[in-house]
């Protein structure tokens, strides 16, 4: 790949993949409070500031001519190579040239000091390693997801971006030039120089502070100190350690530090299928995450994370017994509120002309069952590694399983978040059975109070009906809602919930089923739209979290030479870097917000599990 920006010509074939990169061509940075999507040609094109969930000020990657870029190249024509720094988020892009090597290093410093982490610092630092080398700059902001104007005033060594709701400072040690909007600069390094970049959000007690080479040296070595010193309490020694710990310095990476708040991913609209309507919003926090997020967590040895997600769960979520769709939402902003609209960015074309770009999430106001399952189970495993429940934290409990017990057998949405009415889901049901039965193990363990004859009713009734209604004579499987017939790899939770053996007869054949019809080379679909018709148009790739799913219910049914291979398989998906979306297309690429949290946090279950299995 030559180095550059977007280097399409309107109107010509192959338009749109010229000017936009491939989803997986990127690596990610963050402060555990915001994030950026850069490109492997030097290019940040996803920045939303000051968090997550905050209006973006650099989105070509929803638009390359609207949506606003940071971009940062070798001016000549160059190979490039996109790593990160060791045991860090610290990223580096490097350029190939005839006459030099250069290289990018891209990272947002974790500052202990309030004030300072408000910056939100985004530093770029260039260095030409061999050779000489010129390189450009332009940095264009698109305030607002692009709908907001804004001046520049420059001064000595910096230019300030103004707009009504946010300002940025740009620093910079090589001269800058103004043209309208933009700032741009273009200088030539010499062997072992060094230029750097760096934007600071600036405003009210923030005043512009510069970012000469000596203190972006020093904030690099802080930025690798921090992240190596967080992935030290890894306790994962296993085969595949090297992908375990970037699944966890990502997943580190998508925590909102203020909250200990979780999210999906840190981009919204990236599409499911290029020119498709399957479009979302993730940068949210879902409550099904959260089991797979303790579980993971604690089992690598991240108490104070797991911790702190739990707080969230538990004193943010609050309980409303007069909701209208039960006492927990399904999904919640990072800062635990409760009301995300949905709306469409009509002016932005969408990531290769995938419209329409959607901000907030209007699945919130769904029923999905299963959420209960997973919070509770969540808390189960934070009892059972973590620290013991509260009392003020079981009464909650108590509360939700009184709730489930009278409603498990409503339809829902379902996990899927189906847009095309509600059914009879047996994952829903599933769940809801695991809410019943970690709240009972719970009770029994720590002698707690409960209303245990109901909550058993509950959970004994909830199970005849799986066995009688969820699993289909005629496909000799357990299948995706009751009295039907289509497959559905979510029937996968089943051992992994420990709700049938993973060597009963008839889950051994549920597994040849899903084999069979919804695997292809390891990958798995979540279920077929056409047989079941999820109210969305467009097809879908394979979802990377059936698809270690997969792995792990393999494992546990003992077919290991299977699982192993599936999941190395399933590791050549990854990115250059080892990050995965949330879909993986027919030729391999990668399809959906980028990265995924559920991806990586599934991958991490899938390596303890199987390596514990393999000995």
């Amino acid at each position: 790949m030559e180095a550059g920006g977007y280097t399409g010509i309107p109107g010509m074939p192959g338009e749109e993949t010229t000017r936009y990169l491939p989803v997986a061509e990127h690596g990610l940075i963050g402060d555990l409070r915001s994030a950026a999507l850069v490109g492997s040609n030097g290019t940040v094109d996803w920045y939303c500031c000051p968090r997550f969930d905050a209006p973006s000020v650099f989105a070509a990657i929803l638009d390359a001519d609207r949506g606003g870029a940071f971009e940062l190249a070798a001016d000549v024509p160059a190979r490039t190579k996109q790593f990160y720094f060791p045991d860090t988020n610290v990223l580096i892009t490097r350029f190939f040239a005839d006459d030099g090597v250069g290289e990018i290093q891209d990272f947002m410093p974790i500052g202990d000091d309030s004030r300072e982490a408000d910056r939100h610092r985004l530093i770029r630092r260039v260095v030409c390693v061999r050779g000489t080398l010129p390189f450009r700059a332009r940095v264009a902001p698109r305030f607002a997801y692009g709908t907001e104007p804004h001046t520049v005033h420059r001064q000595e060594g910096q230019a300030v971006f103004e707009s009504p709701s946010l300002s940025l400072a740009l620093t910079a040690t090589v001269p800058l030039e103004v043209t309208g909007p933009d700032v741009w600069s273009l200088f030539k390094l010499h062997e072992g120089e060094t230029a750097v970049f760096a934007l600071d959000r600036v405003g009210g007690a923030l005043a512009p502070r510069a970012c000469a080479v000596a203190e972006a040296e020093r904030q690099f070595t802080a930025t690798v100190r921090y992240w190596r010193r967080w992935l030290s309490q890894s306790r994962y020694r296993g085969r595949w350690r090297e992908m375990v710990h970037r699944s966890a310095l990502t997943l580190k990476l998508l925590t909102y530090a203020p909250t200990g708040a979780i999210i999906a991913a840190p981009t919204t609209s990236l599409p499911e299928q290029i020119g498709g309507e399957r479009n979302w919003d993730y940068r949210y926090v879902w409550v099904r995450d959260a089991a797979f997020c303790v579980y993971a967590l604690l089992r690598l040895g991240f108490t104070a994370e797991a911790e702190a997600f739990m707080g969230f769960l538990t004193e943010r979520v609050s309980l409303d017994a007069a909701a209208r769709e039960g006492p927990l939402q399904i999904m919640y902003g990072i800062d635990g509120r409760h009301d995300l609209p949905e709306r469409e960015l009509r002016h932005l074309e969408g990531y290769r002309g995938s419209s329409p770009v959607r901000v907030g999430n209007g699945a919130v106001h769904q029923l999905q069952l299963d959420i209960y399952g997973a919070l509770i189970d969540s808390l189960y495993l934070y009892d059972k590694w973590g620290q013991p429940i509260s009392s003020a934290h079981w009464d909650r409990v108590g509360e939700l399983v009184d709730w489930v017990c009278a409603h498990w057998d409503q339809p829902d949405e379902g996990i899927w978040e189906t847009r095309g009415g509600r059914r009879p889901f047996l994952y829903s049901r599933l769940m809801c059975w695991v809410a019943i039965e970690r709240a009972m193990r719970l009770a029994r363990h720590r002698g707690l109070p409960a209303d245990t004859p109901r909550w058993e009713r509950s959970r004994d009734a909830i199970y005849r009906r799986i066995m009688e209604h969820g699993w289909s004579a005629e496909r000799h499987a357990f299948v995706q809602s009751e009295d039907g017939a289509v497959l559905d790899a979510s029937v996968l939770m089943m051992p992994l919930a420990k709700f049938i053996s993973p060597t009963d007869p008839k889950w051994l054949a549920t597994l040849e089923a899903l084999g069979e019809d919804l695997v292809s080379d390891s990958l798995v679909y979540r279920y077929d739209p056409l047989a079941s018709p999820d109210g969305l148009r467009g097809e879908e790739g394979t979802f990377s979290i059936c698809s270690f799913w997969y792995v792990e219910a393999l494992t546990r049914a003992g077919r290991l030479d299977e699982a192993r291979l599936a999941f190395e398989k399933m590791l050549t998906y990854a990115n250059h870097l080892g990050l995965y979306a949330e879909e993986i297309g027919r030729t391999g690429e990668q399809r959906g917000n980028f990265p995924q949290a559920f991806t990586h946090l599934s991958l991490v279950s899938a390596a303890f599990n199987l390596d514990r299995a393999l000995g």
